[in-house]
């Protein structure tokens, strides 16, 4: 069983040049939901999580909500394995697969094949895993003799379908989500919900963050109001909703 176990978790960026922009500060303050601060060397730091404690079991269908700035995206960033923490523990069981920039890590230069390649190895999948999986990414992208091809050749929506193809070949035991990825035309992406919601359904754990109601209250039985890199809020998915739109 999937489980994940953060334990007074802090994660601070630095501002480096900012320490003598007053302006610069003041703007920050008032745009971010995160915490502007100076830390031991006296460097302007925004603390994006702060002595954050959550765990996360079976059937959990999580979604976060909060203001802009207030650490959402950090969180899943860090449950990925993106960032470290500064303080504090963060422990996973399960295979953890992040739907963040599906884009990511394309080569424009290489083929199609070569690029689900790459994206597999990028998702932590090992060349025989690959090589399992490429027919099935292939049949799913549709794109056929253009597989062959340069990437640099696609056009967007083209790419779209490779990159979503290779990047949800994979079923997670962790499944993360920043925001709900639409994909392609009208027929693709009728094929990209049905791929989507399948992976939810296999997660053992499923985290999204998004501001849709209509999402989370489709896929989520647990809602998290994050605010300045904190949970100030937990429970069923219309109380937290209901908390939110009060929320100033």
């Amino acid at each position: 069983m999937a489980e994940i176990r953060v334990t007074n978790v802090s994660l601070e960026f630095p501002l480096y040049s900012g320490g003598s922009r007053s302006i610069k500060k003041v703007l920050l303050r008032r745009s971010s939901g995160g915490k502007i601060a100076r830390d031991a060397a006296d460097r302007v730091v925004v603390r994006a999580l702060d002595g954050l404690n959550l765990t996360l079991r079976h059937g959990d269908r999580v979604g976060l909500i909060g203001p802009n700035g207030a650490g959402k995206t950090t969180l899943l960033r860090l449950l990925a394995g993106v960032y470290e923490p500064h303080n504090g523990t963060v422990e996973l069981d399960g295979r953890v697969s992040p739907l963040f920039d599906i884009m990511l890590g394309i080569d424009p230069e290489a083929t199609g094949w070569e690029n689900i390649y790459f994206r597999g190895l990028f998702l932590g999948l090992t060349p025989n895993e690959i090589r399992a999986k490429t027919p099935e990414i292939a049949e799913f992208s549709e794109l056929g003799d253009y597989l062959h091809m340069p990437v640099r050749t696609y056009s967007a929506g083209m790419m779209i379908r490779l990159a979503f193809a290779a990047s949800t070949a994979v079923r997670p035991d962790i499944l993360l989500m920043d925001e709900w990825i639409g994909a392609g035309d009208a027929h693709f992406l009728r094929k990209a919900e049905d791929r989507l919601h399948s992976l939810v359904d296999a997660a053992s754990i499923m985290v999204i963050a998004t501001h849709a109601p209509d999402i989370l209250r489709n896929l989520c039985n647990r809602l998290l109001l994050v605010d300045q890199g904190r949970v100030a809020m937990e429970g069923s998915v219309e109380d937290v909703l209901a908390a939110y739109a009060k929320y100033a």
